[in-house]
């Protein structure tokens, strides 16, 4: 375990002071990312302290200029700044640990180049001024989202250094970078923008389902597999470079129909699960895993062997004679290499990797030992387990290769395993094109309409898929359960149905139950729910500003202004308006005068038994009964037409002043009554 020591600034010292001594606290005495660690040098290896699902190989913490930083050769921080930024991230990652150590470091790059360019280096000379200089590169690089956070690391920074004592003068300093907000709505060209950026194209998607099936070589099959699985459910593609070797789930639905799903370990914290699959991706699923098992199975049997044996080379049965003896260059490219190897690659293998060849009786031979040890080294960092937190071996995975298995031109190693990362499956669909690195699409001859590189991000999927479930009216904690999402406000990030699609989903379910209402008409004629809708212009002759559904019609009051002062006692409220000849408002109306007759039963009963407070609630019931009488009564009217609408007169809520005086009022005569409502009707602009 690493060892973590506090730091402790001293009031007698100043802050150049205080800055060595913590510097030298860092170098000397932590051992986070190892007791080992090179501090002086400008690249930390910190892959075994930083640990990111789906990421394989090395992970390195560069200390580099914020101008260099994209260079071959970076320059590295300028001293002392350069220490403490060091010190500064092997101590926040003790205190603060961090998986996106790359925003932390962008923070100190930032204030270094601002440093540096007012020529003083030293941490102990930053004001707020230099932050806010740090701020605007960090905005001017970054988009809104990614600059906020690392606005938000610097604003961590600032605060380390005002409670150490780091600076000379207090800083104070806060994030001024906005948080970015979805202020832009769900129309428009931006927000088209920034949908068509978070989705896969039609085209793209045409041609991985063209790719799928053209695919034979491992990297293709490997590729287009991975992304057949994430187009059935909305995974994650560390999820499904995790899965096992066996994910798959068959069981019977209620109607006795298949249901197929795959075992899953969600990276948003939900527990392990179960992702059912469509029916109709259903297939594509079964051949993708299929695939994925045929490519790993050799590397698994390879993996199981180191498991057991895990000082000792794998060699297959009929190569386990050479096994302690010393090898000739033809017998060395065979224990590597699944394929025939040229005597100068076998050659080239051993100088590469200190293997030493030595000469006996004119001919070249190597030490097995040699041999064994070297490819020993090569064993994955952290094996046998694959993934630690869902106590996942390489033996038992569903995405583990023999080495360079997916390599186009290299050699497959024999005995050599690895897993592919989330870097691979993103490059195979493009992620480098602009690099000149080819994808799937490109080795398989499919472009774009217009000639440029099919390009699919591994994200798209999950936004795709959200989508599609939100357009078709899934609900929000069925769609995060689906994604496993422990959190259903994440799903909004996710949802990017426009007005328009609404709008048209609406004009397609009225066209529906238009053409379902006269299906029924022609069998048998049926009372339509809704008889009577209020058209727009309606509200306007009526001097309404906002209207909404209720269970006895609709109400007018404008939330903007106010939120409702009733708390939904709509039967006594003027803004309330009922339609004659709506079925469904009709019977609401009648339901809730049988359930306000109980209610007064009960308290009546109560006021009589000496109950305290119960002859507030009579009287509220009484008035509510008396009301909901007479508006049955104008329903069951024949001389009102139907269509219409009904609403209580002569009285307006009044405002929460008016309400606090009524209630200081109501202390001191509780005995005076109350002004009586009326309903009024009106008919085509007509009052009665």
């Amino acid at each position: 375990m690493a060892k973590v020591v506090l730091f402790q600034p001293r009031s007698e010292r100043n802050a150049e002071q205080n800055v060595s001594a913590f510097i030298a606290l860092c170098r000397n005495e932590l051992t986070i990312f190892g007791a080992e660690l090179a501090f002086d040098e400008m690249a930390w290896e910190i892959a075994d302290s930083v640990r990111i699902k789906a990421k394989r190989g090395a992970f390195r913490a560069i200390f580099s200029s914020w101008e260099s930083v994209n260079e071959r050769v970076p320059r590295p921080m300028p001293e002392p700044f350069g220490s403490f930024a060091k010190s500064y991230l092997r101590y926040q990652h003790g205190m603060r640990p961090t998986k996106c150590i790359g925003f932390r470091l962008a923070s100190l790059r930032a204030l270094a180049a601002v440093l540096e360019d007012q020529g003083a280096c030293n941490v102990a000379s930053v004001t707020a001024a230099t932050f806010n200089r740090a701020a605007l590169l960090i905005r001017a690089k970054f988009s809104p989202s990614a600059g906020y956070r690392v606005g938000s690391q610097l604003e961590m920074l600032a605060s380390f250094i005002d409670d150490n004592r780091l600076a000379a003068v207090p800083l104070r300093w806060s994030n001024s970078i906005p948080r970015p907000t979805d202020a832009i709505g769900r129309v428009g060209e931006e927000f088209e923008a920034a949908r068509q950026a978070k989705l896969p194209s039609p085209r793209s998607l045409e041609c991985l389902a063209l790719a799928f099936r053209a695919a034979s070589e491992p990297a293709d099959l490997f590729v287009t597999s991975a992304a057949g699985i994430m187009c059935s459910a909305p995974d994650r593609v560390n999820e499904v470079l995790l899965l096992r070797a066996e994910p798959e789930v068959t069981t019977a639905r209620p109607d006795a129909s298949p249901a197929y799903g795959l075992r899953f370990w969600p990276s948003k914290g939900a527990d392990p699960m179960v992702k059912w699959v469509v029916p109709s991706m259903s297939s594509v699923v079964r051949e993708a895993v299929r695939r994925l098992n045929e490519l790993s199975a050799e590397a698994r049997r390879v993996a199981r062997w180191y498991e057991r044996n895990p000082k000792s080379m794998f060699l297959p049965s009929h190569l386990e004679h050479l096994r302690g003896g010393d090898l000739s260059i033809a017998e060395l490219g065979e224990v590597l290499f699944a394929e025939s190897a040229s005597p100068a690659s076998t050659r080239a293998w051993c100088l590469g990797n200190g293997v030493p060849l030595e000469k006996r009786r004119g001919r070249t031979v190597i030490k097995f030992s040699d041999v064994e040890a070297s490819v020993i080294s090569f064993l994955p960092r952290g094996f046998p387990w694959l993934d630690v937190d869902s106590d996942l071996r390489y033996s038992e995975a569903l995405c583990v290769v023999r080495r360079n298995e997916l390599h186009r031109t290299r050699r497959t190693f024999r005995c050599v395993i690895e897993a592919p990362d989330q870097d691979f499956i993103s490059t195979g669909l493009g992620g480098r094109t602009e690099h000149g690195v080819k994808s799937v699409f490109d080795h398989l001859g499919y472009f774009d309409l217009d000639g440029s590189p099919i390009v699919i991000r591994t994200h798209q999927f999950r936004h795709y898929l959200n989508t599609l479930a939100q357009a078709g009216g899934m609900s929000e904690l069925d769609i995060a359960k689906w994604s496993g999402r422990n959190d259903v406000r994440q799903n909004d990030s996710y949802n990017h149905v426009s007005d328009r699609d609404v709008q048209a989903r609406l004009v397609g379910l009225r066209q529906e139950r238009q053409r379902e209402s006269v299906t029924e008409l022609a069998v048998e004629p049926l009372p339509q729910v809704r008889v009577s809708l209020i058209p727009r212009e309606k509200f306007a002759e009526m001097g309404i500003q906002a209207a909404h559904t209720t269970d006895f019609g609709f109400c007018v009051h404008d939330f903007v202004m106010s939120p409702c002062s009733l708390h939904r006692d709509c039967a006594n409220c003027n803004e309330q308006v009922c339609i004659k000849g709506d079925e469904v408002g009709e019977a609401n109306a009648r339901s809730k005068l049988a359930e306000t007759a109980a209610l007064l039963g009960e308290a009546e009963v109560a006021e009589a038994g000496g109950t305290y407070g119960a002859s507030r609630w009579v009287e509220h019931q009484r008035l509510t009964h008396s009301r909901l009488l007479e508006l049955i009564k104008i329903l069951d009217d024949p001389a009102v037409a139907r269509g219409a609408l009904i609403r209580l007169n002569h009285v307006r809520p009044a405002s929460r002043l008016q309400q606090a005086k009524e209630a200081r009022r109501s202390l001191t005569h509780r005995d005076e009554g109350s002004v009586l409502m009326e309903w009024k009707v009106e008919v085509e602009g007509s009052a009665s």
